[in-house]
């Protein structure tokens, strides 16, 4: 059988720390190297776009952070070829770091190493490299596999040498496609546009996609009635790696990190999606101990809302349960203020506007708005607004129990006793039950602890003491006092 697979683009991911420079290095590639053309051509939002180099293309995915990559990694969807792990040489490896190396690990992608900011006065590759190899991650200098470069993304030095690396990679990888196929691949970016309708960015992993091809996720379908390149230029195909942007097709907005795949016709399609919703979905369900936390969530585009969804479940959940009760694309409105305040809801706007008369309703209803242009400061925004949000929770620690062995001077809500520790330790100052038989017959409290004459903090088991009690009923030899003490505990996610 005649073997149909032709050489294609690498499909690269940028990845690192949140500042590290990873908008910088896109930007950089972007202004110098975009195919036909300077990057100004580009007018509008998109999640993917190509470079050249060497009269070779390589296409790079443009997601919010990235972390929309790792929602499409959880569909299992095999996005990128390749992953740049950018790292700051002067601040050295961080948490998120070591996610994007999870992350694109476990996503089966190659990985190359940018230590970025080398014209900063502290830039320090060599000592990166040693906090790489304490993770188990080595370049190639130090004997490993994995390639390094040296780059300033902001001077634009090492870009070529980035450009350089990748190419040899993919190389190595052989990258392959069926050009002739029906079109393969992952929705990467998608939103309702007010002109043109429901928009998606595809990004074709195999195949060839024409205008007039019926095209299916496992959530909506529709006709290709029109394709763009990532420069906004109608096309009549686009084939495995490239970027295409499709207008006004498809029935409803496609959810990031879907796998497409063109259908013979419209029913087959329809018939594909009927199934596909009638797969059950895993919900998670609120333990009677957890909080929980109503969230109403607007970003620009599909993929952000994913990629705020996704990162949220990086604050611990343990004492909380967080429920996103509304999750879309579009700016703040009031019938999200009234929403929120019905369902008593945060609201986190991410690269949304929330304008003045809404900020001023949401102050008068008492809403919380969260907004940022960075999704982990909305996350980290979210974390602190939580651990301010709930009273302390009051906890009962209970401690020692004493037997009461003589009374002494009894005066109006006052009494001293003598009595002797049995079980654990008693402690200055701490709440008392009495038992008498088994049953509650007076609540007070210690205001003073001896033992002998002196005064005293804690008496442990074995030991005598005298105490000062102050609270209702009166003690009787041979009573059983229970001490304890109420312990306030913030939650802290």
């Amino acid at each position: 059988m005649e073997n149909k697979t032709q050489k294609r683009a690498p499909i690269v991911v940028i990845m690192g720390h949140v500042d590290h420079g990873k908008t910088t290095l896109l930007d950089t590639i972007r202004k110098t190297r975009v195919v036909a053309g300077e990057s100004g051509g580009i007018t509008q939002h998109i999640a993917a776009y190509q470079a050249e180099y060497k009269n070779n293309k390589i296409t790079f995915i443009d997601t919010p952070g990235h972390e929309a990559f790792f929602a499409m990694r959880g569909r299992g969807a095999q996005v990128a070829d390749i992953a740049i792990i950018v790292i700051d040489a002067s601040e050295g490896i961080k948490n998120q770091t070591k996610e994007a190396f999870q992350h694109a690990t476990e996503a089966g992608a190659s990985l190359i190493v940018a230590f970025n900011k080398m014209d900063k006065p502290g830039a320090n590759p060599e000592k990166v490299k040693g906090e790489l190899l304490q993770e188990g991650i080595i370049v190639e200098s130090m004997g490993g596999k994995i390639p390094s470069v040296n780059i300033s993304a902001q001077e634009g030095t090492g870009v070529d040498e980035i450009l350089e690396t990748i190419s040899l990679v993919a190389e190595m990888e052989e990258l392959k496609a069926d050009f002739d196929k029906p079109a393969e691949g992952v929705v990467i970016e998608s939103l309702m546009d007010k002109n043109r309708g429901s928009t998606a960015t595809l990004l074709i992993t195999s195949g060839k996609l024409k205008e007039g091809d019926i095209v299916g996720t496992p959530s909506t379908y529709g006709k290709i009635k029109r394709i763009e390149n990532f420069k906004g230029e109608i096309v009549k195909e686009l084939s495995a790696s490239d970027p295409a942007i499709i207008p006004g097709s498809f029935n409803d907005i496609p959810k990031v990190g879907e796998i497409f795949m063109v259908f013979k016709d419209s029913k087959e399609a329809e018939e594909f999606v009927a199934l596909e919703s009638q797969k059950p979905s895993v919900e998670r369900v609120p333990t009677p101990e957890q909080r929980i936390v109503n969230l109403i969530i607007k970003s620009d585009v599909q993929g952000s809302l994913e990629a705020v969804e996704y990162v949220l479940n990086s604050i611990s959940q343990e004492e909380v349960f967080l429920n996103v009760v509304k999750a879309e694309v579009g700016d703040i409105q009031e019938k999200d203020i009234k929403a929120a305040k019905a369902g008593n809801a945060i609201i986190l706007g991410f690269r949304v506007k929330a304008n003045q008369q809404i900020v001023r309703m949401a102050e008068r209803d008492e809403v919380v708005l969260v907004t940022s242009d960075i999704i982990y400061e909305l996350v980290e925004k979210v974390r602190k607004l939580i651990n301010q949000l709930f009273e302390p929770e009051k906890h009962r620690v209970d401690l020692g129990k004493l037997e009461v062995l003589a009374t002494f001077l009894t005066k109006k809500n006052q009494q001293i006793i003598g009595g002797k520790v049995f079980e654990a330790e008693i402690e200055k100052n701490s709440l008392i039950e009495v038992f008498r038989e088994e049953e509650i017959v007076a609540k007070g409290k210690m205001i003073g602890l001896k033992r002998g004459q002196t005064e005293a903090d804690k008496i442990t088991i074995g030991e005598e003491c005298g105490m000062m009690y102050e609270g209702d009923g009166k003690i009787e030899i041979g009573d059983i006092l229970q001490t304890y003490k109420i312990e306030k505990r913030k939650i802290q996610v």
